[in-house]
């Protein structure tokens, strides 16, 4: 799974060990070292991933990351020297795909990458097509990877695409917080529940008609999420 990479780190060192990483993974990779230069080249060169430090010069990580949410879909995987957890649900209700805390090994990012990359791409041809899911008047395509909402596409990020699309296959299922972060990015010492309740938020803002009281994306208090409806 080659891809192209934008690493936007300030710390120089830091940016050339991950560049590394990448071309022994068989990425390609351009580096920058501020927040301005990270939108530019992600505007000229279309990044499959951008690996997105937050203290960054210029324009910092969350700025960046707003940014390109306005603009694309690209995924984004934030480095972050700040570990609590408000910052990191920050960065995901920006709509980052995953995070990781500094210090962090290199075969450690390159697996988190591996599996942003991989939720972020269709499925390899050759297979029988998946159908597409129906349900609560939403529609999650496995094959185009792609979601609409009554007819309307949907900018998703990966991890809450792959929410829509664990919940539309069981539409009336209540998912624990647990449960949904098995589906997005599985079990790790990062990974807060926390999290999901960022991406649930996202979700509902980009398809509830009134994201305060939502008639798709339902809370079961106590328990977890579960969308409305059967399906067809």
């Amino acid at each position: 799974m080659c891809a192209h990479v934008l690493v936007a780190e300030d710390d120089e060192m830091q940016a050339e060990l991950i560049r590394r990483s990448l071309l022994q993974e068989g990425h390609t990779a351009t580096v920058v070292h501020d927040g301005r230069a990270a939108l530019d080249a992600a505007r000229r060169d279309r990044p499959d991933l951008v690996v997105l430090d937050l203290m960054l010069p210029v324009v910092d990580g969350y700025g960046v990351c707003r940014v390109l949410r306005q603009d694309d879909d690209v995924a984004i995987l934030m480095l972050t020297a700040r570990s609590t957890e408000d910052d990191v649900l920050l960065g995901l209700e920006l709509g980052a795909d995953d995070y990781m805390t500094k210090p962090y090994s290199p075969r450690e990012l390159m697996a988190r990458i591996r599996t942003v990359l991989r939720r972020s791409r269709p499925p390899a041809s050759g297979r029988p097509a998946p159908p597409v899911l129906r349900a609560a008047g939403l529609a999650v395509d496995p094959v185009r990877h792609e979601v609409r909402c009554e007819g309307s596409p949907v900018d998703c990020t990966p991890g809450e695409y792959e929410i829509l699309l664990a919940m539309a296959a069981e539409p009336g299922r209540v998912f624990s917080r647990r449960q949904l972060l098995e589906c997005t990015r599985g079990i790790d010492r990062a990974s807060t529940e926390r999290a999901i309740d960022a991406h649930i938020m996202n979700i509902r803002r980009k398809t509830e008609a009134d994201p305060r009281h939502p008639t798709r994306l339902l809370t079961v208090f106590g328990v977890g999420y579960k969308l409305s409806g059967e399906r067809p």
